[in-house]
């Protein structure tokens, strides 16, 4: 159970008098000058603090000639034995997901990211050549992080990585290709990123499609079901040997699975995935793949929890101006309708930002994020017997294509 938060971060201000600062390790203590005493403690809301993870962006840990910690801003030439994590310093948590709002809709990704370096961390985004996906990867990229563009048209895909190196040329941007629509290219996507990078810190299931008229993908699956959802879980679970503890796994999920259909008694391939386009209705299509991401990230937190792999899913905005629309006109229509009622693509990645790279978060698995801020979803999301059904019907399906393939292999040879 989350803790109950504040309204607002006003009760940290410090009482006049008082400094806060840090020992080597991470500790935080307060003290107090006029009294010249020292404590522990905040002395307002009385809770302890930690500062960790790396120093923000241009800053050097530096030991002088005797022996004290001092820090250098190379940025602006300045130095300080104060140490510059403070200004991020979380409250010691008595159990993982004891933490506050610090962000809400109007926060843009770049601003959960202020003061943070990335460097030496390595993401991939699904779905990063536009729209959220593309400003989550930019954000990340931005602040040091290595971004692997998992997109299926590397031209595009290529141009947008060009887009962020027209900021800042130093980043490290790649690109695999990667079509969801197939499950053989999932497989050969991680075999190459398994090729090119020994480690993976954060895993961003990003892309999805919105709106599409009945069809089925190469595999023989209804497309929306595999694009959304199979595909991205076929390729999470051929990336574990990269993730490590620490390492963070975001589903992109929607405010849409509540209005999902599917339950213990109706949940079936048929269901997931029909085979013609009788009763087929794309919008409800989409609803029960976002329910799938849900349900998906619940049970694979629940079975990577002991491994300290951080599993949470997230709703980015309420019909936000991207290319999800741009399979049938009236989507097209609506969503240019509420455009200027909704957030920008900066706004949208702030989320996934924040799941993904939030120090308060570290040990906080299996949640739903809506506004950078732990929400309930629906009952159904909430179900760990319907979580553990698709899990078995999805790797059912999943096995059912890689045995055919085997198949065709051995037949060819």
């Amino acid at each position: 159970m989350a803790a109950i938060m504040p309204d607002s971060d006003s009760e940290d201000e410090l009482p006049p008098g008082w400094e806060e600062r840090a020992t080597v390790d991470g500790s935080v203590y307060y003290v107090n000058h006029a009294t010249k005493g020292t404590q522990w403690t905040h002395p307002r809301t009385g809770k302890k603090k930690v500062v960790s993870g790396d120093l923000p962006f241009g800053w050097e840990k530096c030991v002088s000639e005797d022996g004290k910690v001092f820090y250098v801003d190379h940025g602006n030439r300045q130095t300080t034995y104060s140490d510059p994590r403070l200004a991020f310093a979380t409250e010691e948590k008595e159990y993982a997901q004891d933490f506050r709002q610090r962000f809400d809709g109007s926060t843009m990704a770049l601003q959960v990211l202020h003061g943070r370096d990335l460097a030496g961390k390595v993401a991939v985004v699904s779905g990063a050549s536009t729209g959220i996906g593309f400003e989550t990867a930019r954000s990340l990229a931005l602040h040091g992080c290595t971004v692997v563009f998992a997109c299926r048209d590397l031209i595009r895909t290529q141009a947008a990585i060009d887009r962020i190196k027209d900021e800042r040329a130093n980043v490290k941007c790649d690109v695999i290709e990667l079509d969801l629509a197939r499950l053989r290219s999932v497989r050969i996507f991680a075999e190459h990123f398994k090729l090119n990078y020994k480690k993976l810190d954060i895993l961003v299931l990003n892309a999805g499609v919105f709106g599409l008229p009945f069809s089925l993908t190469h595999d023989g699956y209804e497309t929306t079901f595999q694009v959304n959802h199979l595909s991205h879980m076929y390729m999470t679970l051929l990336l574990e040997p990269q993730l490590c503890q620490g390492s963070r796994v975001i589903v992109v999920s929607s405010e849409s699975h509540r209005f999902a259909n599917l339950s213990g008694d109706t949940l079936s391939q048929t269901a997931l995935s029909p085979s013609s386009a009788t009763h087929f209705w794309s919008m409800m299509a989409y609803n029960n793949s976002k329910l799938c991401n849900i349900l998906f990230g619940l049970e694979l937190a629940r079975m990577w929890e002991k491994k300290g792999i951080i599993v949470n899913t997230i709703h980015p905005g309420n019909m936000v101006s991207s290319n999800l629309s741009r399979n049938w006109w009236l989507y097209r229509f609506l969503f240019a309708i509420v455009r200027p009622f909704t957030k920008s693509l900066q706004q949208a990645a702030s989320t996934t930002i924040y799941c993904a790279t939030a120090p308060e978060l570290d040990g906080a698995t299996g949640l739903y994020f809506n506004n950078c801020c732990r929400c309930e979803p629906s009952k159904a999301a909430q179900d760990p017997e319907l979580a553990h059904v698709l899990w078995q019907l999805s790797t059912k399906m999943i096995q059912a294509v890689i045995n055919s393939e085997e198949d065709i292999i051995a037949v060819e040879n």
